[in-house]
């Protein structure tokens, strides 16, 4: 164990002896690169070039209309480059591994959209890619790995334990302990051993400094509250951390409900009271683990969401107080998202959604005069199967029936 990076008492670098080099040669990559002026500004120039930012915000007026209540405003982090949050952290982990001379970058992704931007990322910059992805997750986010293999990154399957994102991430270490030396690790969200869960903040802080002065640029105020969803953290720390010092701005975190409270189908950390301190995959925080310390199940309709840890930061400002927490069920985020698309014509992804559904519930409560700033990590291209099949809609049923009959066909002939 290294004793840095602690929020409170979360947080820390456990890791093994073989690895202290490599994180040692990380932070002080990293604590240059952010001392350096001219690499913020590269950064900065690399997104607006290439991930559109700033991303805009954008008000829905006729859901505002129709609860009645706050004005609902939305960061429209779904109109970066491959369709999400996530470019803004591996971006700036690529010009990192360039400045340390690597050649390979290894991730790992639950929904598929870390894995789209990494690869994207060793794309543009050459790099050698490997994502390892959950075999349940291939299943399910099938259009996000064709991209992946299509921008030349070798996609493994992990066939260990729940097949999900914390599988993902145990295979992605054992990789990275053998391949040190040419090798970089392009964790995907605040969570990990020191400096990750800091370093992915920071680089995603991008969104909250862009928010925070466009909601006064285009109200002439904050807003009364923010909303997020949590997986690891990514995104809502990106968001937040440009209302920390903002008292009044209140600060909500929504987790995976996925079947609801009590019924062990779920990825809800904090606002089930579910999760008890502990350590794993190299830092302390909240998990979801049994009394021997075994790291339990996880479920949500959402692929990103479903992991079994949170971010040390925010299970921080959990005790502190400084965010709420609250959850989704999987029905509350399917009904949000047709909502969002019927009557605004947006997609947000199923991770977003979370977030969606949390609002709407709370949007009615509020005064007129209050306005709420939902954050839209993603859109919801990678969806498109899960959804289909929640809401059963008999013409997507029927497009996948003709098409598996016209691959037996295919085959046949």
């Amino acid at each position: 164990m290294r004793n840095t990076g602690y929020y409170s008492q979360f947080g820390g670098a456990f890791i093994p002896e073989i690895l202290v080099p490599t994180f040692d040669e990380l932070e002080s990559a990293y604590l240059e690169a952010k001392d350096d002026p001219e690499f913020w500004a590269e950064y900065l120039e690399l997104m607006s070039t290439y991930s559109c930012r700033a991303t805009p915000i954008t008000r829905l007026d006729n859901l505002s209309e129709q609860l009645g209540g706050a004005s609902i405003y939305v960061k429209r982090e779904d109109l970066n480059h491959t369709g999400a949050h996530k470019a803004n952290n591996v971006m700036g982990q690529g010009l990192l591994t360039k400045r340390m001379g690597k050649t390979r970058v290894i991730a790992e992704t639950g929904a598929g959209q870390h894995g789209v931007a990494t690869a994207t990322m060793a794309a543009k910059f050459g790099f050698d890619c490997t994502i390892y992805m959950g075999a349940h997750d291939v299943a399910r986010q099938r259009p996000n790995v064709f991209w992946m293999e299509q921008m030349g990154a070798e996609v493994i399957a992990v066939t260990e334990g729940s097949q999900t994102l914390k599988d993902a991430i145990n295979e992605a270490f054992r990789d990275w302990v053998t391949n040190m030396d040419n090798t970089h690790y392009a964790l995907g969200t605040a969570c990990g051993p020191h400096p990750f869960p800091e370093m992915v903040s920071w680089f995603q802080s991008v969104i909250g400094t862009e928010a925070r002065g466009q909601m006064l640029e285009r109200t002439g105020k904050l807003p009364s509250k923010v909303y997020a969803c949590v997986g690891g953290g990514s995104n809502a720390m990106g968001l937040f951390s440009g209302f920390m010092d903002d008292e009044d701005v209140e600060l909500v975190g929504v987790e995976a409900g996925g079947r609801g409270r009590g019924t062990g189908q779920h990825a809800a950390r904090l606002a089930y009271d579910d999760a008890t301190i502990g350590v794993a995959q190299g830092y302390k925080t909240f998990f979801l683990q049994d009394r021997d310390g075994q790291m339990q199940d996880t479920h949500s309709v959402s692929a990103g969401l479903d992991y079994v840890g949170v971010s040390p930061i925010l299970s921080h400002l959990f005790e502190s107080k400084r965010v709420r927490f609250e959850a989704a069920t999987d029905d509350e985020v399917v009904a949000a998202m047709q909502r969002t698309v019927r009557h605004e014509g947006l997609i947000p992804a199923l991770e977003s959604s979370h977030a969606f559904a949390q609002a709407y519930a709370e949007a009615p409560n509020l005064s007129k005069d209050e306005d709420i700033l939902i954050n839209m990590s993603g859109r919801a291209d990678k969806d498109i199967f899960t959804v289909a099949d929640a809401i059963d809609d008999p013409k997507w049923r029927e497009f996948i029936i003709d098409k598996a009959k016209g691959y037996q066909q295919g085959m046949n002939q």
